[in-house]
Order: C-alpha cells, then sequence, then structure tokens
C-alpha cells in the first residue's frame, strides 16, 4: 500500500544571534510570499535571500538568509 504523507512547511532565520522557527501562515503562500509576510514582524528580512527547501524531520525547510553586513 502506498502511504502519502505531507510535508509542513517551515520558515527559519537567525536574528541577533537567536534561531527562530517560522509557521507557514498559508500553505498557499509562495515562500516569496512569506518572506514578505514576515518582514513586517522582522524588517531584516526585507533583504533576506530564501534557500531551501530542505528535508528535515518531516518537515520542509526554507532559510531566510540576511544578506546585510556580506559583500560579494
Amino acid at each position: 500500500m502506498l502511504r502519502v504523507n505531507t510535508l509542513n512547511r517551515v520558515f527559519l532565520f537567525t536574528e541577533k544571534g537567536q534561531d527562530l522557527k517560522l509557521t507557514d501562515p498559508s500553505g498557499s503562500f509562495s515562500p516569496e510570499a512569506v518572506l514578505n509576510f514576515y518582514a513586517q514582524t522582522y524588517p531584516i528580512l526585507t533583504t533576506a535571500r530564501i534557500d531551501g527547501p530542505e528535508i528535515i524531520n518531516d518537515e520542509l525547510q526554507f532559510k531566510f538568509v540576511s544578506t546585510i553586513g556580506t559583500k560579494g
């Protein structure tokens, strides 16, 4: 018997040395829309890029990576 599991999306980022795990506000949002949604609460995300997704522990994980202070 074939079994299909739906993976929950989670969004991770680090702010001030603290790792934060953000829940998916809507399954219909693209990762970019989720980034824009959370940028209202976390302004550092306005210049972030999205890495992933990566499947870890039955979750589809996306990482928001700040580009402030990086060169190249």
